[in-house]
């Protein structure tokens, strides 16, 4: 039975959005995260010479399709030793998200461990699996009864990165309660300071993390960000084989096909590296200019050294703050629907153009 789920939380955003439209320079949207820069024209055209789609696609993917994930992994994100049986595309990386408690069989009495600040989808999933959420950063805190651990590194909403010793320890961990461990990994091509400005973000399927043995280990992948696809809803999971054909199955039975199309042209995404780099560079500048501004009108930032998100706080309550942005025509996202543990934090993201970005920066700084 599906249980009762809680209201929308963006829909408490309607009086601060409509504060922030009144302004005479119009609303600047900084709150969820919906790319705003073109398609790149190479993927594009790969979809465009695949609308001949006129055959169910497969559930697992294509052959090409599968094989580019894997190349991907190797070449991008230092993961070797997959195969295809490795690897299976989803419609995105949110329904994949939600609905992974309930295709594992978790139930009443299973905790599912998510951090502490966090994309709400975690706490979502686990409720309609009618299991039990357990916010912890420290998995000395998890409990005997955990069944899945979420990771998200770089995070939602904070920007935090958890090396390789970190993601070791938690699988460790995970393995002597038995649990599944899941990476959800969707920014880690957008690292900025620190030694992720220079080094690459490690996935959970790094073999120094895992020992070589991916039993009970996924990740989660998004072109969304990267390669300006959220519209296309193209993603993938990759970890233990075993679990992959499990998911195959259950996903096969309730028809969770990508769209022919959208296979085509994520083939051409994951095989081109200069467009993601491209769009780094976009965000690296938006990030630029927003930092300082931030910093003039009040606010600290905390972490963010990756992602697409600045997690900021100015000591005072998320909501006064959020009122506080709409006044000066910026929406934002308060740290309340990431969580209990964050009620003085905002995220804004980077997602804006060059133009309405530099505006929202001299509003700040006029504060």
């Amino acid at each position: 039975m599906l249980t009762e789920l809680p209201e929308y939380p963006w829909d408490a955003m309607a009086p601060y959005v409509a504060k922030a439209k009144a302004h005479p320079g119009g609303a600047i949207d900084l709150s969820i995260g919906s790319p705003v820069d073109p398609t790149p024209a190479v993927i594009r055209d790969a979809l465009a010479k695949a609308t001949d789609s006129h055959a169910y696609p497969t559930t697992m993917g294509t052959p090409a399709l599968r094989e580019a994930i894997v190349e991907w992994f190797a070449r991008r994100r230092g993961v070797t030793g997959l195969g295809v049986e490795n690897v299976l595309p989803t419609i995105g990386s949110k329904e994949f998200v939600a609905w992974l408690p309930f295709m594992l069989r978790l139930g009443p009495g299973d905790v599912v461990v998510h951090p502490t600040a966090a994309y709400p989808t975690y706490d979502i999933g686990t409720r309609m699996a009618e299991a039990t959420p357990f916010p912890s950063d420290d998995p000395a805190e998890w409990p005997k009864n955990t069944k899945l651990v979420w990771l998200n590194s770089p995070g939602n909403p904070d920007g935090r990165v958890l090396d390789k010793a970190q993601l070791k320890a938690r699988v460790e961990r995970a393995r002597e309660l038995g649990a599944y461990i899941v990476g959800d990994e969707c920014y880690a091509e957008l690292g900025w300071a620190g030694r992720w400005e220079y080094e690459p973000i490690p996935s959970l399927l790094d073999p120094d993390v895992t020992g070589g043995d991916l039993t009970g280990i996924l990740t989660a992948y998004s072109l969304s960000k990267q390669s300006n696809l959220a519209g296309y809803r193209a993603a993938f999971v990759a970890g233990d084989a075993q679990l992959i054909a499990q998911l195959t199955n259950i996903r096969k039975h309730a028809g969770m096909m990508q769209p022919g199309p959208v296979q085509a042209a994520m083939v051409a995404a994951l095989a081109d590296d200069a467009h993601v780099a491209a769009q780094k560079e976009l965000y690296r500048a938006r990030r630029d200019l927003l930092i300082p501004a931030l910093n003039s009108a009040g606010y600290r930032l905390d972490h963010s050294e990756a992602g697409l998100y600045l997690w900021v706080t100015e000591g005072v309550d998320a909501w006064a703050s959020i009122d506080k942005l709409a006044g000066l025509g910026i929406i934002a996202g308060p740290g309340v629907f990431y969580g209990d543990f964050y009620p003085q934090h905002v995220r804004l993201s980077l997602t804006e153009t060059d133009e309405r970005i530099a505006e929202a920066a001299r509003r700040l700084m006029s504060v």
